[in-house]
């Protein structure tokens, strides 16, 4: 038994001891918040604080409820909530809803109606639906925001004219023309200065500019405006915040049931899809942040809607506004750089502080610079990048009836009249297909527009009917959905048509589209940028005997037989080429009695596959180049190994990169008898014309160039094959068959050791041909001025994983590029 544990481990001796070997415990452990969360929650509180009175003004709530939401949001909904950096509080997309209940019930009825939305979403929370929420179309949330942003745009313009609102829409722009003949100048002042220091402020020029310019414009805007109108001695309304022992608290809901239920269903639904979307965005910015700032989890959504649920309870029964998460200040806390959910907790006992000690000083705030604040949120809230996305993706109408819902109807009521729009939009492009027959120097060309459901198969039948028997036929599927009716329409045409003598091609714009699988001994599975091997395939066939039908020759049916395959493949056609032999039977030369390949078979098979596929995608990126010219980033120096596929393992497109290739990625030394104009003119030409940031040398595993050079014969023949290599020489020695004979690091991996001779001088090669690219004048240039920087990479082909060199330590080491550290 060892001596450091004692003999009876219950005995009273022992109660109190200490682990052996280690230091005695330490005291209760600390609570410490993040330099990154404090600075975080300061940012996030200056913008809450003149936000939460603006946004409890529009509603017409008392001032100190929006100081109670924005603490309890904080507070509360930051310590459950499932998103960590997601700042909740008083939402200017609830200002509608809460407007209209404060009007309808009174506020202590709205604050009741609060607390039970608050209870809903903690069940749903419990019932894990969080995800079912994110089902509602984009174009029906967007316009639900815009209809809000009008609404409060319209109220708050009748404060800044120095007005009182009216409780509508249509209202308030009928009784704005009498309004704007009754002008207040002093609220209009205000308000016009607000506005200006809010555009201005983030567009300051120069170091100041910049300094300045992390100072929150919503509160440089409200404290230069509330300071311009007390030194000015301007008499307009301002804030009035009433003691709080005379604060109003919730108290049981009196009004009709269903009116009751409809407005916590209402305000459940406003306060959970924001919450979530606003979540979603909030996930999007972290993963967008650089990986310096701290990982963050991502956010559990469930969790979120019990977060949201709490706070609502909370706020609700401390006389507050509705809450969730809000867009604004989420982003600012992102920005800020927090780290933990500590900011949004710090951020609510900020508003806390405010709300008990600054009294005086928030009550010096004219109410027509909040008015002006609120405007202008409401402004963004109608957003032309929305608009532009849902133009992009052809829902302008849903987006358009559900904004006009909101502002004349209701939050509501605008929603549901979105929903069912989107989903008669939904069906009626479900249902509306377009089929079209032509006849093109004898092929007959049946398009289909749309998704293939039972509703278009009379159509469809009726269409592919009339191809005459025995001819050509290409059907091409513009859409990604078949149902079954449709694809039993479709084979059992097709099978009919090849049995009468015909022969048809079934093609989609989607790679990959067919009607029934290939044959197993037969068929191609060949697809453009999937996974494959060797790409092509070929299919085997016997030649026809002399006088047999082409299409018989191609594998059409003329009689079953051990082999024979039916289906779109018996045909020879598999969806991928239009050329006879493409991806399917050899094309023959008929009577020889021989399987002769015509010239230029496989290219003409790929360039076909090409044209049909990859084509259509990429026309229009490939027209702007045309016009455009070529602009690439960098210059690609590699090998010219076939395994080694630069755009792939770049993540390259058109124009993204300069390429040259020769065996062994050499970089000849410039101005020597030994030199290579060739690789020398495409280093300065993508130097000094195409202006590239960077190039690369990328060498990699498995390189027969380096493998030549190791087993080299100095008194061989000299082939150009070897004049080349001599280009490698350098290399050569810089790993001596003793690699530590002078002591110095050599080029390796990190992590491991070279698996060979080759890969250690391909490492080698590639600081080599670095060293190569500093000679050349271009280049050096270029590297003097700053405007170019060079790196080394090694692919192992074997493990499809990339590695880069890292110069700061002794000798180079390649560094493996990790998933995590790429960003999008």
């Amino acid at each position: 038994m060892s001596a450091c544990v004692p003999a009876r481990a219950d005995s009273a001796r022992t109660k109190h001891v200490h682990p052996p070997h280690s230091p005695p415990p330490g005291g209760p452990r600390r609570f410490r918040v993040a330099g990154a969360d404090v600075s975080a929650a300061i940012a996030v509180f200056l913008i809450a604080l003149p936000l939460s009175l603006g946004i409890a003004l529009a509603t017409g709530a008392p001032l100190q409820a929006g100081l109670v939401a924005a603490a309890v949001g904080g507070i509360v909904a930051g310590r459950i909530g499932g998103c960590p950096l997601q700042v909740s509080g008083p939402a200017a997309g609830l200002t509608v809803v809460t407007a209209d209940l404060i009007q309808q019930y009174g506020w202590r009825t709205t604050c009741a109606i609060t607390v039970f939305a608050g209870i809903a979403q903690l069940g749903l929370g419990c019932l894990r639906v969080a995800r079912t929420a994110l089902a509602v179309s984009p174009a029906i949330v967007h316009g639900m925001l815009a209809g809000i942003g009008v609404t409060i745009a319209v109220a708050q313009l009748h404060i800044v004219l120095g007005g009182t609102p009216q409780s509508s829409v249509p209202d308030n722009l009928i009784a704005l023309p009498a309004q704007l003949a009754n002008l207040h100048p002093a609220d209009v002042a205000v308000s016009v200065l607000t506005l200006t220091l809010l555009l201005l402020w983030p567009r300051l020029p120069g170091r100041a500019g910049d300094l300045l310019g992390k100072l929150p414009a919503a509160l440089i805007a409200v404290g230069g405006a509330t300071a311009v109108a007390a030194l000015t001695g301007l008499r307009l309304p301002k804030v009035d915040l009433p003691s709080w022992s005379s604060h109003a608290l919730a108290s049981l809901p009196e009004g009709p049931v269903l009116g009751l239920v409809a407005a916590v269903l209402t305000t459940t639904l406003v306060c959970s899809v924001q919450s979530l979307l606003g979540a979603v965005a909030v996930d999007k910015l972290v993963a967008a942040r650089p990986a310096l700032t701290g990982r963050v989890k991502r956010s559990d959504l469930d969790r979120e809607l019990l977060g949201q649920g709490a706070a609502n309870i909370v706020s609700g029964s401390l006389g507050g506004l509705p809450i969730a998460g809000v867009a604004v200040r989420s982003s600012a806390n992102v920005a800020a750089g927090a780290v933990s959910r500590n900011s949004t907790m710090l951020h609510g006992v900020l508003v806390v502080i405010a709300a008990l000690l600054l009294v005086p000083a928030l009550e010096l705030i004219p109410l027509a610079s909040l008015a002006a604040l609120v405007m202008s949120v409401g402004l963004k809230m109608v957003s032309l990048n929305h608009i532009r996305t849902v133009t992009r993706h052809r829902e302008v109408l849903v987006y358009a009836v559900t904004t006009c819902g909101v502002v004349f109807l209701g939050v509501l009521e605008g929603v549901v009249l979105g929903i069912a729009v989107a989903v008669g939009v939904a069906l009626h492009r479900l249902t509306r297909t377009r089929i079209t027959h032509d006849d093109v120097e004898g092929v007959h060309h049946v398009h289909v527009r749309g998704q293939l459901t039972f509703l278009a198969v009379p159509r469809l039948s009726r269409v592919l009917h009339q191809v005459p028997h025995g001819a050509d036929a290409v059907v091409e599927l513009d859409g990604s959905f078949m149902d079954h009716a449709a694809y039993e329409t479709l084979q059992d045409w097709q099978k009919t048509h090849t049995a009468q003598g015909g022969a048809v091609d079934i093609t989609g714009r989607r790679p990959g589209t067919r009607i029934s699988e290939p044959a197993e001994v037969d068929g191609c599975r060949c697809r453009p940028w999937t996974p494959w091997r060797n790409h092509q395939c070929e299919r085997p066939s016997k030649a026809p005997a002399p006088g047999t039908d082409r299409r018989a020759a191609a594998g059409a049916p003329t009689g079953e037989s051990p082999g024979t395959t039916t289906g779109p493949n018996a045909s020879g056609l598999s969806g991928e080429s239009g050329v006879p032999g493409a991806h399917g039977a050899p094309a023959t030369t008929g009577g020889t009695g021989a399987t002769d390949q015509p010239r230029g078979h496989e290219l003409a098979r790929g360039i076909s596959a090409f044209h049909r596929n990859t084509a259509p995608l990429m026309r229009r990126e490939l027209a702007r180049l045309a016009r455009e010219g070529q602009q690439p980033s960098q210059l690609f120096l590699t090998c010219a190994d076939s395994r080694v596929v630069t755009s792939m393992i770049t993540s390259s497109g058109p124009g993204d990169l300069f390429v040259v290739r020769n065996v062994g990625n050499f970089v000849p030394l410039p101005g020597e008898e030994s030199g290579d104009d060739s690789v020398a003119a495409a280093i300065e030409y993508a130097v000094d014309v195409l202006k590239v940031r960077s190039i690369t040398v990328c060498g990699h595993s498995g390189c027969g160039a380096m493998q030549a050079l190791l087993g080299a014969d100095p008194a061989g023949t000299r082939t150009p094959l070897q004049r080349w290599l001599r280009h490698g020489l350098p290399s050569l020695d810089r790993v001596p068959a003793d690699a530590a004979e002078d002591g110095r690091e050599r080029p390796r991996l990190a992590g491991r050791a070279p698996a060979d001779a080759a890969e250690r001088l391909c490492l080698a090669n590639v600081v080599q041909q670095l060293e190569h690219l500093r000679a050349h004048e271009s280049v050096a240039r270029a590297l003097g001025a700053g405007d170019l920087e060079l790196q080394g990479m090694y692919f192992h082909v074997g493990e499809a994983q990339s590695y880069l060199l890292s110069e700061d330590t002794e000798g180079g080491v390649f560094e493996l590029v990790r998933e995590t550290n790429l960003t999008a």
